[in-house]
C-alpha cells in the first residue's frame, strides 16, 4: 500500500458495486423477457373469441367444401372436385362476374359521384347545409331489404319510374326493369350506387374538412381555377378516406345478398345471380352444402385479395 490507498483484493471491485452489475442486467433481461410476452397474455381473451365465432367456421367451411354433402345424410369425400366446378360451371363463373360488375355500381361511380358532392358540401357556404349532409346520409341507415323493397315498387311496370318517364314523354323507355335480361343488372346496381353515395361522401367529407385553407387561397393566388384546385389539392389530400371507402364499398358489393334475394332472387333466369345468392341457393334450395361451402370459401378468399390490392396501392401512392 502506496500513499494510503488500499489495493483492491483479487477478484474484488474498486468501487464494490461491479461484482453486482451482472446479475443486475440478468435480472433486466429476465424481466425484460418476461414483459415480451405479458402483451400476448392481454390478447389472448380477444384470439379466443375470435378464433371460436370466425376462424373455427372458416375451418369448418373449408373442411365442408371437400365433401359431397346434402347436409342430412353421410358425407362423401370428394377433394377439390367443388373447388373445380366454380371454374368450370358456367352458372358459377358468371355468378362471379356479376358480382364484379357490381363493384363499379357499389365502389366506382358512388366514388366519383361522392368526390363531387363532398367538395361541394365541405367548400360551399350555404345555409342548411346539415339538412343536405344528412339526406346524403339517409341511404346508409336503412336497412337493405326496406331499400330493395321501396325500389321494386319503383322499378314495377306500373312503378313510380315508368310513370314519370310517360309523365315526360318518354314512353319508349319505358319497360320492366327487373324483368329485362339485359338492363336488370344495372338497374339492381344503381341501388347500390344510391346507398354507397352516401358512406363515401361522408367519409370524403371527413377527409376534406382537415385540408388547411391556406392551400386553396394559394391556389387561387397562383390563378388556378375550381377544377384544377380539386383535381391538385383536394383528391390528393383525401387519398387514404378514398382506400377506405374502396373497401367497404367493394366488401359490400362482393357479398351483396338481401338486395338481390328481394329484388330478382337471380332472374330473370340467371342474370342477377351472384355468389353469396348462389352459397344460399345450393346449400337450402339444391342440397348442395359442400358446393356452397366452396363457393363461399372463394368468394372470401377474392375478397380478401381485392381489399389487400387496394390498400397496398393506397399504401404505395402515399
Amino acid at each position: 500500500m502506496r500513499g494510503g490507498v488500499a489495493s483492491p483484493a483479487p477478484g474484488s471491485s474498486p468501487t464494490g458495486i461491479a461484482p453486482s452489475a451482472p446479475r443486475s442486467r440478468t435480472a433486466r433481461s429476465r424481466r425484460r423477457r418476461g414483459g415480451g410476452w405479458a402483451p400476448y397474455g392481454f390478447l389472448l381473451p380477444g384470439f379466443v373469441v375470435y378464433a371460436v365465432f370466425l376462424l373455427y367456421p372458416l375451418g369448418r367451411a373449408v373442411q365442408i367444401s371437400l365433401y359431397d354433402w346434402d347436409g342430412l345424410s353421410l358425407a362423401t369425400f370428394v377433394g377439390l372436385a367443388n373447388y373445380a366446378d366454380v371454374v368450370t360451371d358456367p352458372a358459377l363463373r358468371d355468378a362471379f362476374a356479376h358480382a364484379l360488375v357490381l363493384i363499379f355500381f357499389f365502389s366506382v361511380l358512388p366514388l366519383g359521384i361522392g368526390l363531387v358532392l363532398a367538395a361541394l358540401l365541405t367548400r360551399a357556404r350555404v345555409r342548411g347545409m346539415a339538412f343536405f349532409r344528412t339526406v346524403v346520409f339517409l341511404p346508409q341507415v336503412i336497412a337493405m331489404v326496406v331499400v330493395a323493397v321501396a325500389w321494386r315498387q319503383i322499378y314495377a311496370p306500373d312503378g313510380q319510374l315508368n310513370t314519370a318517364l310517360r309523365a315526360v314523354g318518354l314512353d319508349a323507355l319505358t319497360r320492366t326493369w327487373l324483368g329485362d335480361y339485359t338492363l336488370t343488372l344495372p338497374a339492381v346496381g344503381f341501388i347500390g350506387t344510391w346507398v354507397s353515395t352516401g358512406l363515401v361522401t361522408v367519409l370524403l367529407m371527413a377527409g376534406m374538412a382537415r385540408i388547411p385553407g391556406e392551400l386553396y387561397e394559394a391556389a387561387t393566388l397562383d390563378g388556378a381555377g375550381p377544377v384544377r384546385t380539386f383535381l391538385s389539392i383536394t383528391v390528393p389530400s383525401v387519398r387514404a378516406e378514398v382506400v377506405v371507402a374502396l373497401t367497404l364499398t367493394i366488401i359490400a358489393a362482393l357479398k351483396t345478398f338481401d338486395l338481390i334475394y328481394v329484388t330478382t332472387s337471380g332472374g330473370p333466369g340467371t342474370s342477377t345471380t351472384v355468389p353469396s345468392y348462389e352459397v344460399y341457393r345450393r346449400a337450402f334450395e339444391l342440397g348442395e352444402v359442400g358446393s356452397a361451402a366452396a363457393v363461399a370459401v372463394v368468394l372470401t378468399a377474392l375478397i380478401f385479395l381485392i381489399n389487400v390490392g387496394v390498400n397496398r396501392i393506397g399504401e404505395r401512392e402515399r
